[in-house]
């Protein structure tokens, strides 16, 4: 089976719960979260949240950002899983930080 140019892994290699994510990675990072819920540390997450990038009334793009997560102790955090740091990633990223007034988290294989 032939892969994309970032390898990302085949449908059945990152469905979870019936799902499918754009990366195994990301369905993995949902686990994580399904086991920080179970232990009490996570209230609920959001995934694919929408951010509308519209600059003198012409949009522009939709940037999705992978997961929004509300902890039991009341932070918010907005993460992206990323495999690749693209420039049109780097690029959106940006524009959704000042406009919108939010940190996103990079969240790469490392990290959980």
């Amino acid at each position: 089976m032939k892969r994309n140019k970032y390898g990302v892994s085949p449908k059945s290699e990152r469905t979870y719960k019936g799902t499918v994510y754009a990366s195994k990675l990301e369905m993995q990072y949902r686990q994580h979260l399904d086991l920080k819920i179970k232990a009490n540390l996570v209230k609920s997450y959001t995934e694919q949240v929408p951010f509308r990038i519209v600059i003198n009334e012409r949009k522009i793009c939709v940037y999705k950002l992978d997961f929004e997560v509300h902890y039991t102790d009341g932070r918010v955090e907005y993460i992206d899983v990323k495999g690749v740091l693209t420039a049109i990633y780097r690029l959106k990223k940006k524009l959704v930080e000042a406009m919108f007034g939010v940190t996103i988290k990079e969240v790469t294989r490392k990290d959980f």
